[in-house]
């Protein structure tokens, strides 16, 4: 008979175990069910520290790379600040171009616009007066050209910025009537315009340039009847009309006259000169205005173009009056004096003026002037003064040493090549008016008229 295996929990000789050696053993089992969580526990806290150490890693990778983000986000900030700087002085150098430009190809023009008019007025003979008529003809067609040249490169290059604000458009329409009516005529239209009180949301300039450009294409494509300037209001807006009785505009060519060198087939047939720019311009500052474009039109019986733009309460200085423009306001004996730093405009202007009958003095620069006033028997009436004088001195300036030296806010007429809103800014805030070169004997003659007739 086989013996039996002792039991685990009783010593090897038999005797019985003892309530010791079952407290040692639980006490055993204990510890070793201790260190078999702290050997888990400590696994578990590798496991951790290894997974601390990668995200450590990650961590260090992440923030390499938003650092290099950030040096390379500061150096584009940099190029694009430099590129800021770059763009910023090109768009000074693009004005400082454009008036330079605007100046000395303009200059000339005026210059021969003013020596033209004296050679038209000693013709004796029909075929001299038509080869000057021709020449005047030419003349203009370049101003035209140039003047639209540089619009639409002051447009591309963004040197328009529109600078809103209340525009009275009776001023407006009377200055456009001064400048307007003798070209109209001349060639034997009616210029009408109707006095009006309204006034709207606009850059002044623009839109005067853009009024022009619209009686300028009424003009030119209009051979009998006349051109009318008038507004109204529609709503919250208003709307500038410019109504002419020309061949009309056929509707699938309303689009196309719009973009540069385009003009309508009945205008081509019309036989009347132009480029086809003036209607491009207009359309381009309507956009920027954000003043809408309409046109209605019939062909053989004219055509309206019209500026929508929001109405606005008028100006406090602004007050409509009616410009008479009558050729038969007396000019003899006028004392006026001409600043101007080119002499064969002085001369010129000498001349053309001297035929009117004024008594004309002559000044190129502010110690010119003060020999002229020195003459206590001679007190100016109207002052002609270019703007771009020698040694950065402007007609501004002059025209404000002779109302100092004489004591009286003498009407003065500014002369400039320079579009520039500044320039034209200046001449208002100085109580002067703006004459654009080349300027028109009829125009200039018309304005003196207006300003001898308020004064």
């Amino acid at each position: 008979m086989m013996s039996q295996p002792p039991p685990t929990n009783a010593p090897d000789d038999g005797e019985p175990v003892s309530p010791q050696v079952r407290k040692l053993t639980k006490i055993n089992q204990a510890l070793m069910q201790r260190v078999e969580r702290s050997m888990d526990q400590q696994a578990n806290a590798f496991s951790l520290f290894q997974t601390a150490i990668g995200l450590e890693a990650k961590i260090r990778h992440r923030t390499d790379e938003l650092h290099n983000a950030l040096s390379r986000l500061e150096l584009a900030n940099a190029d694009l600040s430099r590129a800021r700087d770059e763009s910023e002085r090109a768009n000074r150098v693009k004005t400082r171009f454009f008036t330079a430009v605007g100046h000395d190809l303009l200059q000339p023009l005026h210059a021969a616009r003013l020596t033209l008019s004296e050679l038209a007025d000693v013709q004796e003979t029909p075929d001299a007066a038509r080869l000057t008529g021709n020449i005047a003809t030419a003349l203009t067609t370049i101003e035209d050209l140039l003047t639209s040249i540089l619009d639409l490169s002051k447009l591309e290059a963004g040197a328009f910025v529109p600078k809103l604000q209340p525009v009275g458009l009776g001023e407006v329409f009377e200055q456009l009537a001064v400048s307007s009516e003798p070209i109209a005529r001349k060639k034997g239209l009616e210029l009408r315009w109707k006095p009006t009180s309204l006034a709207i949301q606009s850059d002044p300039l623009m839109l005067r340039r853009m009024l022009q450009n619209l009686l300028a294409n009424a003009t030119r494509y209009t051979e009998q009847g006349g051109v009318l300037l008038a507004a109204r209001r529609r709503g919250s807006n208003v709307s500038i009309e410019v109504w002419d009785t020309g061949p009309g505009i056929a509707a699938t060519e309303r689009e196309r006259i719009f973009e540069e060198f385009q003009r309508g087939a009945a205008y081509e047939r019309a036989g009347a000169t132009g480029f086809g720019l003036g209607l491009s311009i207009v359309k381009r500052m309507s956009n920027a205005l954000d003043h809408p474009l309409r046109l209605r039109s019939r062909i053989g019986r004219g055509s309206c173009f019209s500026i929508i733009a929001p109405g606005a309460e008028p100006p406090p200085a602004v007050a409509a009056k009616r410009i008479q423009t009558a050729a038969s306001a007396d000019l003899a004996g006028l004392p006026l004096i001409v600043i101007d730093n080119d002499l064969v405009v002085l001369e010129a202007m000498q001349t053309l003026l001297g035929r009117w009958g004024a008594d004309v003095r002559l000044a190129r620069d502010l110690d010119d002037i003060s020999e002229v006033l020195a003459d206590s028997t001679f007190k100016p009436s109207l002052i002609l003064a270019d703007y771009q004088l020698d040694h950065n001195v402007t007609g501004l300036e002059a025209v404000a040493r002779i109302r100092q030296t004489v004591g009286a806010d003498i009407p003065a007429v500014i002369i400039t090549a320079d579009r520039r809103e500044s320039t034209a800014t200046g001449a208002m805030r100085a109580g002067c008016e703006l004459l654009y070169k080349p300027m028109r004997p009829a125009e200039l003659r018309a304005l003196m008229q207006h300003l001898l007739k308020q004064a």
